[in-house]
């Protein structure tokens, strides 16, 4: 098969992709904060060991963990609004799937590394006379974050990769202009490419930090 590359529409319209990766970083940049303090509060949820707290906390991430995140936005988008009336515009809807979807996982992350704390932690902020509150803000929290931050590195990894599918409800985000210009100049092989390559100059770094700060913890332990 004789085929020749051609990078001319790349090159003629990179603020097009430009503008794509500004949307996908807004994405990131909002829903990746969101879903640690989301998540944060759903471990405490979980742990709390009142009925009530315990079992929504424990619904939200079993399903928001057991369903595929496409079909989280899609269904924001279109779902939500005959619930409501209220139609959501494609951001809020991606933000909100994504968000819910990933503040499952981060719950998770949360809850074992607090399980991974030795009881004498808990125990003796206990008999210094502190609150919960006290205890998970000035012991708890501090000593796991550094525990945690491998794995919260790799789940901001799979987020930054999973706002690609916010361009089936027509997010404007890199994935979306880049079918756009494959369907506009019927260069899809050299449009996708660069799409690829784009998306791994982002991540890349992201990628080798988890990898660093995963040797570095297994030489502390």
């Amino acid at each position: 098969m004789d085929f020749s590359w051609d990078f001319t529409p790349v090159l003629q319209n990179w603020p097009v992709l430009l503008k794509g990766v500004g949307m996908t970083a807004l994405l990131w940049v909002i829903a990746f904060p969101l879903s640690m303090v989301l998540g944060l509060l759903l471990s405490l949820a979980t742990g709390s060991g009142r009925r009530v707290p315990v079992l929504l906390g424990r619904s939200w991430v079993e399903l928001f963990r057991n369903t595929p995140v496409m079909v989280q936005l899609i269904w924001f988008f279109y779902a939500f609004p005959i619930l409501t009336g209220m139609q959501l515009t494609p951001l809020v809807a991606a933000l909100c799937g994504l968000v819910l979807n990933a503040s499952a996982y981060c719950s998770e992350i949360f809850r074992g590394g607090i399980a991974s704390l030795p009881v004498g932690q808990w125990e003796g902020a206990r008999a210094l006379g502190m609150t919960r509150t006290q205890l998970m803000r000035r012991v708890i929290v501090p000593q796991v974050l550094a525990r945690m931050l491998p794995a919260f590195t790799n789940r901001g990894i799979e987020l930054a990769k999973n706002t690609s599918i916010a361009s089936v409800i027509a997010v404007q985000e890199l994935m979306y202009q880049g079918r756009a210009l494959s369907a506009a100049f019927y260069r899809p092989l050299e449009i996708l490419t660069a799409v690829g390559l784009i998306y791994f100059v982002l991540i890349y770094p992201g990628s080798y930090l988890a990898s660093r700060l995963e040797k570095r913890f297994a030489l502390r332990a």
